[in-house]
């Protein structure tokens, strides 16, 4: 028989798994996501989840708590009878009555290959740390960060120009795929879990502003990583006076070069730039107030010279 589902999810990532969910004929009773934030340009719009938008699509109740620490909101929690809460970047630590409240509790949805990467930015730190693999686990819920025993998981290579947003993209869908199989062995009593290895634990802290200034007296592997791994959010920066004005410059896209020369310094016309070790090329760039550029496209628009240099 199809489960009685609780989701919980909020950003763009979580919505190919409750799509999933309900195309596989799935009861989701009701989804749980962050509430609506202020957006537009002056901060004044309340604009609703990704899964909120797509829960309303589907016509399913939607709810948006701001805790789910209060008895009044783990009762209401409690009061939907699920079979099982699957969460998928939800936001919220969820405390131990809403853990237990589902007859088979809640299973997780995570973009790593645990014990590695627990925590908030697991793709961003597994490219920003030069990792070659990383992948979806499907796990069963505790009251510690990510530290419940592991039922599935599904590897995925790190190529060597990968942004974090072309990994997003690869594990959401990756990702909703696993669930839905996750919870087709749930239905047959099939899905067993088994504890994480307690050596290699490593935690994803959230992306902190200090870190997306691009330091160019690193090497050139660790600069290249810093791009892609900020990319496209919250992105990785440098400037450089263009045209008589100090200019800031979003790094969207890199690749190794050839190359030697003072750190921050251009080395050719096409973007080559020196790193306290080797050197990389830019291969997309963003101008503040302008769209993402190729570098060629970009070249064509602000005159960048052999010599010149990143601050």
């Amino acid at each position: 028989m199809p489960l009685r589902v609780i989701f919980m999810g909020t950003p763009e990532f979580s919505v190919p798994t409750l799509r999933a969910i309900a195309e596989a004929g799935h009861e989701v009773v009701a989804v749980y996501t962050q509430p609506p934030r202020a957006a537009g340009r002056r901060g004044l719009e309340l604009t609703p989840s990704p899964v909120q938008r797509e829960a309303e699509r589907l016509g399913i109740e939607t709810r948006t708590p701001v805790s789910l620490k209060g008895g009044a909101e783990q009762a209401a929690f409690r009061a939907l009878q699920a079979d099982v809460a699957v969460v998928v970047a939800y936001g919220l630590l969820l405390p131990k009555a809403v853990l237990e409240a589902p007859r088979l509790g809640c299973i997780n949805g995570h973009a790593s290959l645990l014990p590695r990467w627990r925590g908030a930015a697991p793709i961003q730190r597994a490219i920003m740390s030069g990792d070659s693999e990383t992948g979806m686990m499907v796990m069963r819920m505790e009251e510690g960060l990510d530290t419940g025993p592991v039922a599935m998981v599904e590897k995925c290579a790190i190529e060597p120009d990968m942004t974090a947003g072309d990994l997003h993209d690869r594990l959401m869908s990756v990702g909703a795929a696993l669930m839905v199989e996750a919870l087709a062995r749930l239905e047959r009593n099939t899905l067993t879990f088994a504890g994480q290895a307690m050596e290699g634990v490593t935690y994803a802290k959230k992306i902190d502003k200090s870190e997306t200034r691009v330091d160019w007296t690193r090497s050139a592997s660790a600069v290249h990583n810093t791009i892609r791994g900020l990319s496209p959010f919250p992105g990785a920066w440098s400037e450089m006076e263009i045209g008589g004005r100090l200019e800031r410059l979003k790094l969207l896209r890199s690749t190794l070069s050839q190359g030697v020369g003072e750190s921050g310094g251009i080395l050719d016309d096409r973007l080559t730039v020196a790193c306290g070790a080797g050197a990389i090329s830019l291969v997309e760039v963003q101008r503040a107030g302008g769209r993402p550029a190729a570098a060629s496209e970009f070249l064509r628009g602000a005159k960048i010279e052999k010599g010149m240099k990143f601050s």
